[in-house]
């Protein structure tokens, strides 16, 4: 008789385990006194600090789900006017195409604060994961996220809080490191399409997952952080894309010839978001040239001094003075540029 044995092929430290079977094991084995921040915070429709959250199912048969962030306004006994309904944002996720989720604390304590600040609907898509779901499996989800939304504004649909408090003529686009990925191919998916009622009035990515196959400058040379080391780019990536697929993909390299060309995407404004001290800032300032070069209305926000991600580490923003004022301006910075859209 033979006995099978369950072997470790791939690990990323900390963050997942990709056995010889083909099964993952996403259970954090770091520092236990950081692993409050990928614990899931359940959904409460009461308000707390301001906001309010649920799960909505979005797909039955593909079984795509949402949470939903819906902040306090006096004005909520009774569904808003048209004048005064919120702009609504549309979340994607980091980690790499391969963990977290939307209900981990670390999202649930900084989107919420923006919900807040903003005074907008935040709704985060609940991404299929690599390497079970590879690329382009988590751009489908925030695509079908994006239809669900206009099936919303056009009725077919209906959801309490998005379509009482929601305006549909006011959505953004906005996604965390490889979340950010997603955002550009959403938005450039989004330019070959009619959307209406709905109207996309921006997009938001920050600190985008853009590499190249050969290592940039930046990534040679600038400090590793908690949330993003060379060892995580590389075993991500190559969890996460295609078979047989490099970095140069389009979907890791939108900027690269394997990419539609830039100039000639219909995408909208674009608040585009650089931390200073980021692994991936030379790649990522290559997108925002591009962008530049194809007479694309974005703005560049650029967080100095700080690493990838750095506003998503609670430990950092409640202990370090300068990260809590860094992540202040980042979220300013937001509230400004879609007050302006």
């Amino acid at each position: 008789m033979v006995v099978y044995e369950k072997k470790v092929i791939e690990e990323v430290s900390g963050w997942l385990r990709v056995f010889n079977d083909g099964s993952v094991d996403r259970t954090w084995t770091g520092p236990p006194e950081v692993k409050f921040m990928a614990d899931p915070v359940p959904p409460h429709h009461d308000f707390k600090d301001g906001v309010a959250t649920r799960d909505v199912l979005v797909d039955v048969d593909s079984g795509l789900r949402v949470r939903v962030y819906l902040p306090n306004n006096l004005s909520y006994l009774s569904p808003l006017s048209d004048m005064h309904k919120l702009p609504i944002i549309l979340h994607f996720h980091g980690g790499g195409f391969c963990i977290s989720k939307p209900d981990w604390y670390m999202y649930y304590d900084v989107y919420t604060r923006l919900a807040r600040s903003v005074q907008a609907i935040v709704v985060s898509v609940y991404l299929r994961l690599a390497p079970e779901h590879r690329l382009p499996a988590a751009c489908e989800d925030g695509y079908a996220a994006l239809l669900w939304l206009q099936s919303l504004a056009q009725g077919n649909s209906y959801d309490p809080w998005l379509n009482d408090h929601g305006d549909f003529n006011r959505v953004f686009l906005i996604g965390d490191s490889s979340g950010g990925n997603i955002v550009h191919d959403v938005a450039a998916h989004a330019g070959n399409e009619d959307l209406s009622p709905l109207r996309l009035a921006g997009a938001i990515p920050i600190h985008p997952g853009f590499v190249r196959s050969e290592r940039s400058k930046s990534e040679m040379e600038q400090s590793e952080s908690p949330f993003l080391t060379r060892d995580m780019v590389d075993k991500f990536l190559n969890l996460a894309l295609p078979v047989g697929s490099t970095k140069d993909h389009r979907i890791t390299c939108p900027m690269g010839k394997a990419a539609p060309p830039i100039h000639g995407l219909k995408l909208p404004p674009m608040l585009f978001c650089v931390a200073g001290n980021d692994l991936l800032q030379d790649t990522e300032m290559e997108y925002y040239e591009a962008l530049k070069k194809g007479n694309k209305d974005v703005e560049l926000l650029i967080s100095h001094g700080m690493g990838h991600s750095f506003y998503l580490n609670k430990i950092a923003v409640d202990m370090d003075p300068f990260t809590a004022a860094e992540t202040g301006k980042l979220i300013d910075g937001i509230k400004q540029f879609i007050k302006k859209h």
